[in-house]
């Protein structure tokens, strides 16, 4: 009997005291306010009784610290996977405005020619299919209880639009991916459906920083 339910979870606030896009850059950690994210995401799990059987976590810094409470309160090891890391980008370590900043870049323009890609980092084909891969990794990899999996918001998001049958293109600022949010997922008829989203760190969100993200 494989999983009965996969939940993917979005990593807390990062320390990024210059607001650049951190991407895969290394070094960026939780910052305390993520910790306690990150603390009440795994505690809404404990007190609502779900069976995790399961910690699995991108390999950067921020998830792994984001995994962390989980891995505590279920008293599991957290495995990594690589198909649940942040996409590449050109225009990591920047601060904001990067691509208004290329259009009078010429040695830029490249980045910028196709946005619904996107040309300036990981298609968006690319990372739907490595996600559904981690998916399906993730759901025969127990018998029976629920996975939890870290990640980031861009990765999370296209596995939604992905098996709600969007376009993987979007804009941005429209993502419903909120720090240490929860989007769950079961396999129904041969596929995967996403079937809920929960934001226990709501919370703590009302000084919380959300910028960087891919």
């Amino acid at each position: 009997m494989p999983a009965t339910r996969l939940h993917l979870v979005r990593h807390g606030e990062v320390h990024n005291p210059d607001g650049v896009l951190y991407g895969r850059l290394p070094g960026f950690r939780l910052s305390e306010l993520g910790r306690r994210m990150a603390e009440a995401a795994a505690r809404s799990f404990v007190d609502a009784g779900v069976d995790v059987r399961a910690v699995v976590a991108s390999p950067l810094q921020r998830t792994q610290e984001s995994a962390a409470p989980w891995a505590e309160a279920y008293d599991l090891h957290v495995r990594l996977d690589e198909r649940l890391i942040e996409p590449t980008n050109r225009y990591e370590g920047q601060p904001p405005g990067f691509t208004r900043r290329s259009v009078a870049r010429p040695t830029e323009w490249p980045w910028i020619a196709n946005p619904l890609r996107p040309s300036w980092g990981e298609a968006y084909a690319s990372i739907a299919n490595r996600m559904t891969a981690a998916l399906e990794t993730a759901w025969g990899s127990i018998d029976g209880g629920d996975v939890v999996l870290v990640s980031h918001q861009l990765p999370i998001w296209t596995v939604h639009r992905r098996l709600a049958g969007e376009h993987l293109w979007h804009d941005p600022r429209a993502r419903r991916c909120a720090l240490s949010s929860i989007t769950s997922v079961e396999r129904r008829g041969g596929r995967f459906v996403e079937v809920g989203y929960a934001d226990p760190a709501g919370p703590l969100r009302a000084g919380a920083v959300d910028m960087g993200a891919v």
